[in-house]
């Protein structure tokens, strides 16, 4: 019996990606890197211009509607709206087409590497809920309507700090951060969908069905005819807009439809040859031009302290950033012990406290859900705005902090090993 036990494969948390995912997973780092800096270029222009002198220039800029006419079709939107309703739809085309490549080819095709980003994504959502409810209960209301808040992850912002403070840091965690991220938008898509859309009409929504199918058609008979494809995809983000289902919902389901593999079952298939051409519009242009219409909240005139007695913003904070180490590293270390796994024996537990710190990162996703949540001009969107980029902050120096230590041990454990 002893003998038999001797011989069971010791299950292995955080095995090292394959190469082929490996070289996939070095694309998108090196573009999300870029991206999570511009964000955060976008996000600070922002703060500086709406708390200068020419603050009301900024106000006037995120409310100023282009298109008047559009009112027949309602799309009458301010520049704010076009940023967070159109420029992000952009950005959740990417997130579809990356969720559809890591169920087909990646990570979350093989059950048991999927389990564990699964279920931490999952309670790293859930826990971060929780934590709201508890802090928010004391406010009632509406300020319970905020509990999905907290439960989103930035992964331009998470995988930029990674890149700058984590070199050394092994790939199969940056490749554990970037999984638990694409869950973490899917079920972030699914709570906007279920428990954010207002005024649902479904006549709309099922003439979707018609430019949507029509795109997938396209794709599946590999035609990158730009020209057809670009209509048809405007065509259906304007009749889910119409139909009271966010807009951003189009892109997911526009890049569901897109094939993985190509046709004699090989890589890359065309939904990474779009991932590829579309990634940069996204993190370059779509993201920060959402961050700089997003993040502008004003400071001045008591703005601050307002904030500070709204229980909203204890409870975002506290979300993003006990909720998301509570949820993800609880979990992960819960199912090491019940199934007697093993961390890889590049790894230690406090490598994950500092991954789980640096997804409490919320901005893009967590803003968007508060502009949903509370009327986007009221008081308390602004205290969201101001709670969840102090959530973020604080998750981000948090997380530097034990990752810049633990980049520093596995540096020199490198340095250290016999050549050869």
């Amino acid at each position: 019996m002893a003998a038999d036990r001797q011989r069971t494969p010791v299950r292995r948390l955080f095995a090292p990606t394959p190469n082929a995912e490996a070289r996939t997973l070095a694309d998108i780092l090196r573009t999300e890197t870029v991206g999570g800096v511009l964000v955060l270029v976008a996000a600070v222009a922002a703060l500086v211009w709406a708390n200068s002198p020419w603050g009301d220039s900024y106000s006037a800029a995120s409310e100023y509607v282009p298109w008047p006419g559009g009112a027949a079709l309602g799309l009458d939107l301010n520049l704010a709206h076009w940023a967070s309703d159109g420029l992000l739809a952009i950005f959740f085309y990417v997130v579809g087409l990356e969720l559809k490549r890591e169920f087909v080819a990646g990570d979350l095709r093989n059950p048991r590497r999927a389990v564990l980003p699964v279920v931490a994504a999952i309670c790293g959502m859930v826990v971060p809920a929780l934590v709201y409810l508890v802090i928010a209960a004391s406010a009632g209301g509406q300020a319970l309507q905020g509990w999905a808040i907290p439960t989103a992850t930035d992964i331009a912002f998470a995988l930029a700090v990674l890149a700058i403070i984590g070199k050394h840091l092994p790939s199969s965690l940056r490749a554990f951060l970037l999984t638990l991220a694409v869950v973490d938008d899917l079920l972030a898509i699914t709570v906007i969908a279920v428990f954010y859309t207002d005024d649902f009409h479904v006549t709309p929504l099922l003439g979707a069905l018609l430019p949507l199918l029509a795109f997938g058609a396209l794709v599946q008979l590999r035609k990158s005819w730009w020209w057809a494809l670009i209509p048809l995809g405007v065509l259906t983000w304007i009749l889910v807009h119409e139909s009271g289902v966010h807009a951003t919902i189009a892109g997911v389901l526009l890049g569901f439809t897109v094939p993985v593999l190509r046709r004699d079952g090989g890589q890359p298939g065309p939904a990474e040859h779009m991932e590829h051409s579309w990634r940069p519009v996204s993190a370059g242009v779509a993201v920060p031009v959402f961050a700089l219409f997003a993040a502008g909240v004003s400071l001045r005139d008591g703005g601050i302290s307002a904030a500070f007695s709204d229980p909203v913003l204890p409870a975002v904070i506290a979300g993003l950033v006990l909720g998301k180490l509570a949820g993800i590293f609880g979990s992960t270390f819960l199912l090491a012990k019940f199934t007697r796994a093993q961390l890889d024996s590049d790894l230690s537990w406090w490598d994950l406290v500092g991954v789980a710190l640096l997804a409490g990162i919320g901005f893009t996703v967590s803003l968007l859900i508060g502009e949903l949540a509370f009327d986007a001009t009221g008081d308390r969107a602004e205290h969201v705005k101001v709670a969840v980029l102090m959530g973020s902050a604080l998750a981000a120096l948090s997380a530097s902090l034990v990752l810049a230590l633990r980049n520093r041990a596995h540096r020199r454990a490198r340095s250290e090993q016999p050549e050869g």
